[in-house]
């Protein structure tokens, strides 16, 4: 399975696709979105995300006990009309955000979160579309959004499996096969303990698509071992100084952070390889240290070969040990000087 997102190829034997999430880590000041971009290049990120909405496109103005935040969260005490307002990114920063982050070489795009969203960001051709969490159960939303005939990433933080199964299905049944499903732990932080890394592999054979992780712990480890795991893509928040605050900053990874777990998900990458046992070059080279048959006292020509005068040691050079009990009481044809291997050529044949 593989999906194609600007020039990026993702899934199989590809990179993962590190998406850093600059969310509301922008405290509304456009400045602190281009600087925190230009970080985000510097990371390593492959693509930095937006969300596309406005407190009036998300939620209504309403404080009745349906809208106000209560549930133990970071965001208790507050409405979702109040949350909205301080973390939305302006549409009119979005276009320019865009090509600023794409003239670094960076992939820009988004998440929308109703149709008018969706047509704004079709305007900008955007290279793909991101459904969070809590959209997964917007089966218009989706449906709409997949219809675009870009790549869309959707997060399961909220979903149970038949309502996964009904957001794949809305997209191919608009023809859209460009999709890629997310792991998440839709918690804010999120308990490393509940991130169950062993979904990312179920997702993949389960829905046959490209899968990943949509990480909200506090540290980058989930996020690295998930690429073990398989995730092709990882999406991470991204703040460039947690000392500006915001509904996000908690959750979010600065700077150097954020590049230590680029650095190490390359490493990683490095490191699962291939299934292939073949003997490398470096592996050949080595192999000169492995054991081997050698005299270890002088053999005369006639005198029998026995665990006195023939040993397995290192290095190589000699017979396999393999052949240890086989050569046993075999007569050496002619003189074998201790430290000097032992060889079918230097014993009589096998009758």
């Amino acid at each position: 399975m593989k999906i194609q997102i600007d020039k990026k190829v993702i899934g199989e034997s590809s990179e993962t696709f590190i998406i850093a999430e600059l969310s509301a880590n922008h405290n509304q000041d456009i400045e602190i979105a281009l600087k925190s971009i230009d970080s985000i290049k510097q990371c390593g990120a492959d693509a930095v995300k937006l969300q596309t909405y406005t407190p009036d496109t998300i939620t209504l103005d309403c404080d009745n006990d349906y809208f106000k935040i209560k549930h133990g969260t970071i965001w208790d005490g507050t409405t979702l009309y109040e949350l909205y307002k301080k973390a939305y990114t302006p549409w009119e920063w979005q276009p320019k955000l865009k090509k600023y982050a794409e003239d670094l070489g960076l992939i820009c795009f988004s998440s929308p979160f109703d149709k008018t969203a969706v047509d704004f960001l079709a305007k900008m051709n955007v290279a793909a579309y991101k459904i969070a969490s809590f959209e997964i159960v917007d089966i218009p939303l989706i449906e709409y959004t997949a219809a675009q005939g870009k790549p869309i990433i959707i997060s399961t933080g909220i979903a149970t499996e038949d309502e996964i199964a009904d957001a794949v299905d809305v997209c191919r049944k608009v023809g859209n096969n460009q999709i890629a499903l997310l792991k998440c732990t839709s918690e804010y932080p999120a308990p490393i303990e509940e991130t169950n890394l062993k979904t990312i592999p179920y997702l993949t054979n389960k829905f046959g698509v490209v899968a990943g992780l949509s990480d909200h712990t506090l540290e980058a480890t989930a996020s690295i071992a998930a690429v073990a795991v398989g995730a092709k893509i990882i999406e991470k928040h991204f703040i460039l100084d947690k000392s500006i605050g915001g509904p996000d900053s908690s959750f979010s990874l600065e700077p150097t952070q954020f590049a230590q777990m680029v650095k190490a998900i390359r490493s990683v990458e490095k490191a699962l390889g291939n299934s292939e046992m073949a003997v490398t070059e470096r592996m050949k080279n080595s192999r000169r240290f492995a054991r081997s048959l050698f005299a270890v006292k002088d053999i005369q020509a006639g005198e029998i070969l026995t665990e006195d005068n023939v040993r397995s040691i290192r290095p190589a050079g000699g017979l396999p040990p393999k052949y240890f009990s086989r050569i046993l009481g075999s007569k050496a044809i002619n003189k074998i000087p201790r430290g000097n291997p032992i060889t079918f050529n230097d014993i009589e044949p096998s009758e």
